[in-house]
C-alpha cells in the first residue's frame, strides 16, 4: 500500500475505499510509534525514519471460515514476523495468541483497539532491545474471523542496505548480537525456512 498503492481497480471493490483510507491512518500512526520508539532508546526521534522503517507498508487481509474440527488443523502457525513494525486490527471474534514466558496467552480484542507487534527488524537493529513477537492463529469453531495486519516492511522493495545491530546501541559491554543482512537476503532465508515456530534471527546470531 506504500511508498506506491496499487491503482484502486486492483483492489476489491467491497473494501478498496475503506483500505485506502485505512493507510492514511496506519501511515500516520506507524509515524508517531517509530519516533516515539526511537526516544525510548535514547535516541532522536527521527532515527529509526531515517533507517526507512517507515518507507514501505504491506497490508494483508486475512479470512478465517469457522472451523468445525479446530483440533486438527492451525489457522496460522507459530512465527514472528518479518517486519520492522506490524499493526493489527482484528475483529471481535479474536483468536491471536502470545507466547509469554513459554505459555501461550490469548490476545483478546479490545473494541477500538490495535496490536502492535514488534518485528524482527527491529529486534536485529535494536540488537534485542526490543524483541520481536512471537505468536500465532488457533483455528476456531467461531467465525468467520476477519484481520487485517499491517506491515512495516521494505522487504518487497529493491533495498540493497545492510541492516544490523545500530552503533549507537552497541559498546564492548554489549557487543553486536547479529551480522549484517540486507531485508531481502533476510526475506528469501525466512520464507525458505517457513513458519516452523522458530525464529529466522538465529541463523544470523554472532
Amino acid at each position: 500500500m506504500a511508498p506506491d498503492p496499487p491503482p484502486p481497480e486492483d483492489l476489491p471493490v467491497a473494501c478498496r475505499d475503506a483500505m485506502i483510507e485505512y493507510t492514511k491512518h496506519v501511515m500516520s500512526l506507524g509515524d508517531l510509534l517509530f519516533e516515539l520508539l526511537s526516544e525510548a532508546l535514547g535516541l532522536k526521534s527521527e532515527t529509526l525514519k531515517s533507517m526507512d522503517c517507515l518507507k514501505s507498508l504491506l497490508m494483508i487481509c486475512n479470512y478465517y471460515p469457522p472451523c468445525p474440527q479446530p483440533d486438527l488443523t492451525m489457522g496460522i502457525s507459530q512465527h514472528s514476523d518479518n517486519s520492522f513494525l506490524t499493526i493489527l486490527l482484528q475483529d471481535n471474534i479474536g483468536g491471536l495468541q502470545i507466547l509469554h514466558q513459554d505459555s501461550w496467552v490469548d490476545v483478546s480484542p479490545i473494541p477500538g483497539a490495535l496490536v502492535i507487534n514488534m518485528g524482527d527488524f527491529l529486534q536485529l537493529i535494536t540488537n534485542d532491545k526490543f524483541v520481536s513477537a512471537n505468536h500465532r492463529v488457533p483455528a476456531n469453531r467461531e467465525g468467520p474471523r476477519v484481520s487485517i495486519a499491517s506491515f512495516f516492511s521494505s522487504s518487497a522493495l529493491p533495498n540493497s542496505t545492510l541492516y544490523g545491530p545500530m552503533k549507537e546501541l552497541v559498546s564492548e559491554e554489549n557487543p553486536p548480537k547479529y551480522k549484517d543482512i540486507t531485508i531481502k537476503e533476510y526475506t528469501e532465508g525466512y520464507f525458505e525456512k517457513g513458519l516452523d515456530g522458530t525464529s529466522y534471527l538465529s541463523n544470523i546470531r554472532i
